[in-house]
């Protein structure tokens, strides 16, 4: 029987993208307070373990609907993309966590804000795609978070040239700082691979 879960479905990318700004917004802490990283990054585990969930329940959604909201490859890569940005935000987090850092660097520090905010406005684009007739405010999130992308690949750039190029550097701590700056890095990657796909489904629906 044929049934439509609209608001399962929004709900599910709000839901998810909510938490993912909360996890980010966890990370600057860290990067404020490395002494509390043991419990930030079990809390910010904790928001993984609930947005592989919400991820696995629209996932499921698919299957047993027969109308939904977006293209069914459109919900799909939505949902994997939003995820994505997490599992790289937990992955920083681990190995903040892991390796005992103490002092934290410069570049981490701008990487996790600017991480933040992109995921501040991912939160603010899930509302939006309910209603496309103005397309204006998604393309602009959309736009701002390119502009994100490309100013945390600036910051990875200058603080792995100040990394290697630093006299008398640890090749373990080189290794360690290389590890949790990629990885906060590749978390503002899949930002703009949200942002990609948002504005192939406003192009393709408004």
């Amino acid at each position: 029987m044929a049934r439509t879960r609209d608001k399962e479905f929004w709900d599910a990318f709000s839901g998810h993208a909510q938490r993912a700004h909360k996890a980010a917004d966890l990370l600057v802490q860290m990067c404020a307070a490395p002494d509390q990283s043991s419990r930030l990054s079990q809390e910010i585990a904790d928001l993984e373990h609930e947005c592989d969930k919400i991820t696995h329940d629209v996932v499921l959604a698919l299957h047993q609907t027969w109308i939904t909201p977006l293209d069914r490859e459109e919900i799909h890569g939505l949902i994997s993309r939003l995820d994505d940005v997490v599992d790289f935000i937990e992955a920083a987090s681990e190995r903040l966590a892991l390796y005992q850092i103490k002092d934290v660097r410069s570049e981490a520090v701008d990487l996790a804000k600017l991480l933040a905010r992109a995921c501040e406005e991912i939160e603010q684009a899930m509302p939006l795609l309910q209603n496309m007739k103005d397309a204006r405010p998604l393309l602009d999130i959309c736009m701002h978070l390119n502009r994100h992308e490309h100013d945390a690949d600036q910051i990875f750039r200058r603080g792995l040239a100040r990394l290697f190029n630093e006299k008398d550097a640890n090749p373990i701590e080189v290794m360690k700082w290389r590890d949790i700056l990629e990885a906060i890095e590749t978390a503002t990657d899949r930002c703009e691979d949200v942002a990609n796909i948002i504005e192939g489904i406003v192009l393709e629906h408004a």
